[in-house]
Order: C-alpha cells, then sequence, then structure tokens
C-alpha cells in the first residue's frame, strides 16, 4: 500500500463542504483481482466465467478547530465512482453520510456468521426472490454508531428513499453486545420497517450470537419478516462455523434455510469456502448448493462455485 501522509491542505472545502481542517492525512490504496465463477450451476448458461475486479480507493481525514474528526472516502471502481460517504466522529460516536454504497445498521449484520470467503447463499440467488432478510439500503443514508460503552454499541440509519417503492423514511437500528467477562462471545440485534404498500407495514428483525475459542468461531442468527399477510412474512436460520488453520489460512462451513410465506418449502442453503493471504495477495473460494431453489420440492439443486485471485497496493 502506498500512503500519501500529512499533506498540508489550508481546507477541504471542495469535499467537505463548510468543513475547514488545518492539515489532513492522505492516502491512496488500490486492488485489482482476478476471479471465475460459474453461478446458478444447472439453471441456465452463464457464458465466459471470467471477470477482473479492480477498486483505488481514496481517503482523506483530519480534525476541526472545535475537535471534530472529518474523513471522506472516495472508491473508484471499473474506471468511475462508486462507494463514496463522508464521516464526522467524536467521543459521541460516528455520524456518516452515505452517498454511495455503505450499510444500513440492519444491513451491516444480515449475515453475522463467520465465514472464510462468501456466505453459503452467495452466487444462487434466483432473480426476483430474496434469500436474506437484511433492512433496506440505500442512496444517501445518514448511519450513527455510538462509542463502545462497556462492551455495547448502539447503531441506527435513516433512509429517505420513496422512489425504491418504501414509502418515505426507511430506519432501523442494531445493538451489539461484546461482554467483557466473557471474551470472544459477541451478540446481536436489529429492527426495521419497511412499507412497500403504504399503510402495510413490515418488521424486519434479526438476532445473531458468535463465539470465538482459539482458531474455531461459531456463529447461529435468526431472523424474520413480520407483515399482516403470511404470504408476506418471511424468516431464516443461519449457521457458520469457521477454522483459522493459520495465521494466513482459514476454512468454513455454511448453512442457510430461507422460507418466503408464499412458498410451499424452505430453500436450503449450504457451502464451503476458503482464504489464504500471503502478503499482498488473497487466494479465495467457495462451492455452495441449494436445495428446493425458489421453494419448489421439484426444483432441481443448483450448485455454484468461485475462485479469486486478488492483489493489493
Amino acid at each position: 500500500m502506498n500512503n500519501l501522509r500529512k499533506i498540508g491542505l489550508s481546507a477541504l472545502a471542495g469535499s467537505l463542504a463548510t468543513f475547514s481542517v488545518n492539515a489532513a492525512d492522505m492516502s491512496v490504496s488500490g486492488s485489482g483481482s482476478i476471479s471465475f465463477d460459474d453461478t446458478n450451476r444447472g439453471f441456465g448458461d452463464r457464458g465466459n466465467g471470467f471477470y477482473m475486479g479492480d477498486s483505488l480507493k481514496f481517503n482523506a481525514s483530519g480534525e476541526t478547530d472545535n475537535g471534530v474528526g472529518v474523513a471522506v472516502y472516495y472508491e473508484i471502481d471499473g474506471g468511475a465512482l462508486d462507494d463514496h460517504n463522508i464521516k464526522l466522529s467524536g467521543d459521541w460516536g460516528t455520524l456518516q453520510f452515505n452517498g454511495h454504497g455503505s450499510s444500513s445498521a440492519f444491513g451491516a449484520v444480515d449475515d453475522k456468521t463467520p465465514n472464510a470467503y462468501e456466505e453459503a447463499w452467495d452466487s444462487l440467488t434466483q432473480t426476483g426472490t430474496d434469500s436474506v432478510i437484511n433492512g433496506v439500503g440505500g442512496n444517501d443514508m445518514i448511519r450513527y454508531d455510538s462509542p463502545d460503552f462497556s462492551g455495547v454499541t448502539v447503531h441506527a440509519a435513516m433512509v429517505m428513499n420513496s422512489a425504491a417503492g418504501y414509502n418515505g423514511v426507511y430506519n432501523d437500528f442494531g445493538i451489539v453486545v461484546k461482554p467483557e467477562m466473557m471474551d470472544g462471545l459477541e451478540v446481536g440485534y436489529a429492527f426495521g420497517e419497511t412499507e412497500a404498500t403504504a399503510g402495510t407495514p413490515i418488521d424486519d428483525s434479526t438476532m445473531y450470537v458468535t463465539y470465538a475459542y482459539g482458531p474455531v468461531t461459531i456463529g447461529y442468527q435468526e431472523s424474520e419478516s413480520d407483515a399482516a399477510s403470511a404470504t408476506n412474512s418471511d424468516e431464516s436460520s443461519t449457521f457458520g462455523i469457521s477454522y483459522q488453520v493459520t495465521d494466513d489460512f482459514s476454512v468454513s462451513y455454511n448453512t442457510h434455510e430461507y422460507n418466503d410465506g408464499a412458498w410451499t418449502s424452505d430453500e436450503e442453503y449450504s457451502g464451503i469456502s476458503a482464504s489464504y493471504t500471503m502478503g499482498g495477495i488473497t487466494v479465495s473460494g467457495h462451492m455452495n448448493e441449494v436445495e428446493n431453489r425458489g421453494g419448489s420440492s421439484t426444483a432441481a439443486d443448483v450448485e455454484g462455485y468461485e475462485l479469486y485471485l486478488g492483489f493489493a497496493f
């Protein structure tokens, strides 16, 4: 990683609006990758499975005269502006405005079960259906993250995105507890309310627990989308276990069961993944499978796999 440190700036007015910073830390980092996947195997023709990833990341951070930390992040991906946000921080926590590419408080914990590379449902989602309950995200989202209070943090997000079909403002919140008296344990809960149809709210909730002991981490999570109609009420359960073989190599096994209220059968996902890192090089991959795809017991089982070779600089 190449860093450009301590570039004196009289102000970051162009990027930080009205926040004037006497000096800023600037850094530029990047990554490139080559991947091959055969997703949704047995369900259509994917054609050439090779593709390239590229990312160039710009970070600028400093502090105003009154002690407020200010940080701006831009990512250029595929030659175009992708993720970008501005973050204010202090003893009171962090307030972030996400122009694009960040998760809400709920979305950040939609699957917290441990995995070496990707979730069990990755690469197998059928177009037009869900595979995970994750609240709502969107551009121009405001998110707050509290400081740590003896192992407890609180998170909240707001998205004003009526154009996405959620009829106005979406709010969610989450709480994460890492008990100081029990090292390795983490418990979390998140709640959000969507309203895809005006006057018909849907309550999304999730709860998870993970525990790390030595090189082994296990986790379990249950999520629910509760609506007035049973056909619009969904639920899921997820399990994962990972093993850190060495500091550089890890493997995992994950399962995920998803039930749509309108389906006759539950989707049942399972998968294994592995990741190896050596310096700035990462080699990762997974093999996933789903039974009862789309909620039909007569549907063919679908498999998918992905291989990833990444370089960070």
